[in-house]
């Protein structure tokens, strides 16, 4: 029996006491290496373009000879502004990387001793690198499209004459939210976080190029998407699968690992923040045959290549 990709030892090509042998300059060097990559690590002005700087060793910034910008290697990117050392923020990204089910926030608090908050922060911010790898693609071909619902938990009562029937409209929470996945055979994982299935009709329509073959369930609001796309449909009260190809095992596998990380990891997602979990589960399955030095490389480029994040620079400061 072949062995399992994780199992190998090529799927490990990096480790902590990697990361901290090599040092703090060896760490910096490599953030230096992905964000100028163009220029060989060498410092390009974020302001005006300029590849003539200053090196002001002492506090690792550069200065620009024409503009006379001070910048450093992360001004502009989702790092700006860090207290971090650069060893410590790529050892963050190898552990959230290394993570098959995720990792949460209080672990990477206690693995970097860093505040709960400081690592919430980062672990957000790393999510928001992942989506861009998944901004504005289509996915084509072979597609399973199907949606799962997520939070939205009523605890039953302690005494029987007090609860109730969790099941009506009436008695919900108003916090339950569908993830609707679709899912590229050997390809990507697109996910969209809506109040109900039914709204992935439109989302299709948006994201998955005309012509392709979609294989769902036997969910009515399905029907409409016969209209543009070849369909293959699967009644799940009979069989998972047709044994030919019609099925929708792969969009339930995403489900699988999706719940094991909230309920595993988190236990606990709020549906404001839930579509970053849903990205960040979908990613780790697009890229489970990559090794961990790849992926934290990954990560990092991603990052280096990212704005100021909107939502998560500065977010304690304005929720407080």
């Amino acid at each position: 029996m072949a062995q399992h990709f994780l199992l190998s030892a090529a799927a490990r090509t990096l480790s902590l006491p990697k990361i901290f042998r090599a040092g703090e300059d060896a760490a910096y060097e490599t953030f230096c290496q992905l964000r100028w990559s163009e220029t060989g690590g060498e410092a390009v002005c974020p302001r005006c373009g300029c590849y003539e700087t200053y090196n002001i060793k002492k506090r690792r910034q550069h200065q620009c000879k024409g503009c006379g910008y001070r910048f450093s290697v992360t001004a502009g990117t989702i790092f700006a502004s860090h207290k971090l050392s650069f060893m410590d923020i790529l050892a963050a990204i190898f552990l959230f990387v290394n993570g098959s089910k995720g990792k949460s926030a209080i672990q990477m608090s206690r693995e970097l001793n860093v505040q709960y908050k400081t690592a919430w922060v980062l672990c957000h911010k790393l999510r928001e690198s992942m989506q861009d790898e998944y901004e504005g693609r289509k996915v084509e071909g072979e597609v399973e499209i199907d949606g799962a619902y997520f939070g939205g938990h009523i605890r039953p009562k302690n005494k029987r004459e007090d609860r109730v029937d969790r099941r009506r409209k009436r008695h919900q929470t108003g916090t339950r939210r569908v993830v609707v996945a679709m899912r590229e055979r050997k390809g990507r994982t697109l996910t969209f976080v809506t109040k109900k299935e039914s709204e992935g009709v439109d989302l299709v329509a948006k994201n998955v190029k005309f012509g392709s073959t979609i294989y769902a369930d036997e969910a009515t609001h399905w029907d409409h998407l016969h209209r543009g796309y070849a369909m293959g449909r699967i009644n799940h009260e009979e069989a998972y699968s047709d044994l030919n190809g019609t099925h929708t095992n792969n969009a339930e596998s995403f489900f699988s690992r999706l719940r094991r990380m909230i309920r595993g990891q988190h236990h606990h997602v709020s549906p404001k923040y839930l579509k970053w979990y849903a990205n960040h589960a979908a990613w780790l399955e697009d890229h489970r045959r990559l090794d961990n030095g790849t992926l934290t490389m990954r990560v990092l480029r991603n990052a280096m290549d990212a704005p100021v994040s909107r939502e998560f620079s500065g977010y304690w400061q304005r929720s407080l």
